[in-house]
């Protein structure tokens, strides 16, 4: 009993265990940030070199901004966590109103932070590139928040962030004043305000951040962007997610299509938004597929040890009683008992013993996971029914299988040796 509730302990703790850390580990790739990327379909064609897509990412077509809360109307809605549109502006900027000589050309970033957004349904979701790219740090200062826009151009002056890198070149600070010169309207100036310094370490350290609305009037493209990062809640890929659709049976399709698999929610996607091309931010989705499926290993390796364990413990107890009891079992057969009988009352008393080291070792490792799940991966696992359902069933299999083989010798003892002493 001892040895069975030792290792349906470990069990149990591995198993609540894996059981969440799928969902856990799920949510927390979300701080990786987006693992979809949403351009236009319209776009030139794509040229993949070394698995790396060299489209260019800042000219071609524009899609509308309007059509975005259908993202919250796919079929995997609820596993849409986040998303931001981008639009690269370029722009010249002066640090006085009256300087005839701007700075280098620069790129100004136009996206949302904690925007509200209307859903078809009539609800509203606030989302923003704080969720989609957590990699963005302010080093100093705060997040802009966005102006009501004017229709007919930039007509109003707005907050900005300042990339860390262009803040030290210039030696720009929280609070400075900047003027922005739109290339194709180089004959407005546009004051904007600095609010904080961002940290990216990409080429968003050398570029200003702004509301998307103002880099929309700077473009004259009122209402639309040109690419859109998605973070979405997914299922590590298997050799079944990696199939093509256009091969599937209906049946294997309805599979694919229900299962949060990232390619399913990209087709989703790019059924709802038309005209968009959905690629799959392959380092990160992989990369989060990779180490689920290897921690899950890891679990069920434990587990099958503790259960191997576990079941040479109990054949080795089992074998020791029989031996213990011989005189016992030739008594029984000598008044009549047959084998079959003699084997029952045996397995009768490894199961009942079973049972109880099961439900001794199931409360063991609760404690035990809740104590990995918080230590190791930051979260609790809740008691699940059918684990104890499952822990009781696996202990009585071990309790069987271990204790096969001295039962069936016991079943065989001839009682005249052993009542001879023999």
């Amino acid at each position: 009993m001892a040895a069975l509730a030792l290792g349906m302990a470990v069990a149990t703790a591995a198993l609540s265990v894996s059981l969440d850390v799928g969902d856990r580990l799920a949510q927390e790739f979300r701080s990786l940030g987006a693992n979809l990327l949403v351009t236009p379909e319209a776009d030139s064609l794509p040229l993949e070199i070394g698995g790396v897509d060299y489209r260019p990412a800042n000219a071609g077509a524009y899609l509308p901004e309007a059509d975005l809360g259908k993202l919250k109307t796919i079929f995997w809605r609820f596993n849409i966590m986040a998303f931001a549109p981008i639009l690269d502006v370029p722009v010249e900027v002066s640090r006085a109103a009256g300087d005839k000589n701007p700075s280098e050309p620069v790129q100004l970033v136009g996206t949302w932070v904690n925007h509200e957004v209307k859903i078809p349904d009539g609800t509203t979701y606030v989302t923003g590139v704080e969720k989609t790219n957590p990699w963005w740090q302010l080093k100093s200062g705060r997040w802009f928040t966005e102006k009501t826009r004017t229709s007919g151009g930039p007509k109003v002056d707005s907050e900005v962030l300042v990339g860390e890198k262009l803040a030290r070149r210039w030696g720009a600070t929280t609070g400075q004043t900047l003027y922005v010169l739109p290339k194709p309207l180089s004959s407005v100036i546009i004051p904007v305000k600095i609010v904080g310094i961002l940290s990216s370490g990409g080429p968003e350290d050398d570029a200003i951040i702004a509301p998307l609305g103002f880099a929309q009037d700077l473009a004259a493209e009122p209402g639309m962007y040109r690419r859109l990062y998605v973070s979405a809640l997914t299922k590590p890929e298997d050799a079944f997610a990696r199939k093509d659709p256009k091969t599937m049976t209906p049946a294997e399709f309805d599979t694919w299509y229900c299962t949060p698999y990232i390619s399913a929610i990209a087709l989703q996607i790019s059924q709802e938004l038309r005209g968009t091309d959905v690629r799959v931010i392959r380092r990160v989705a992989e990369g989060e597929g990779n180490v689920l499926t290897r921690v899950r290993t890891l679990l069920w390796l434990v587990t099958f040890a503790a259960l191997l364990a576990a079941a040479l413990a109990v054949g080795a107890s089992a074998a020791a009683s029989v031996i213990e009891r011989r005189t016992e079992i030739g008594l029984m057969k000598a008044l009549g008992a047959g084998s079959g009988l003699v084997g029952v009352l045996l397995a009768a008393e490894q199961l009942l013993l079973a049972f109880v080291g099961g439900g001794v070792g199931y409360c063991i490792g609760i404690v035990l996971a809740r104590l990995l799940g918080e230590k190791v991966f930051g979260f609790a696992p809740e008691p699940k029914l059918f684990v104890l359902l499952l822990i009781l069933g696996l202990a009585a299999l071990i309790t069987l299988l271990g204790s096969a083989f001295p039962l069936r010798r016991a079943s065989r003892y001839e009682p005249a040796p052993i009542l001879r002493g023999e």
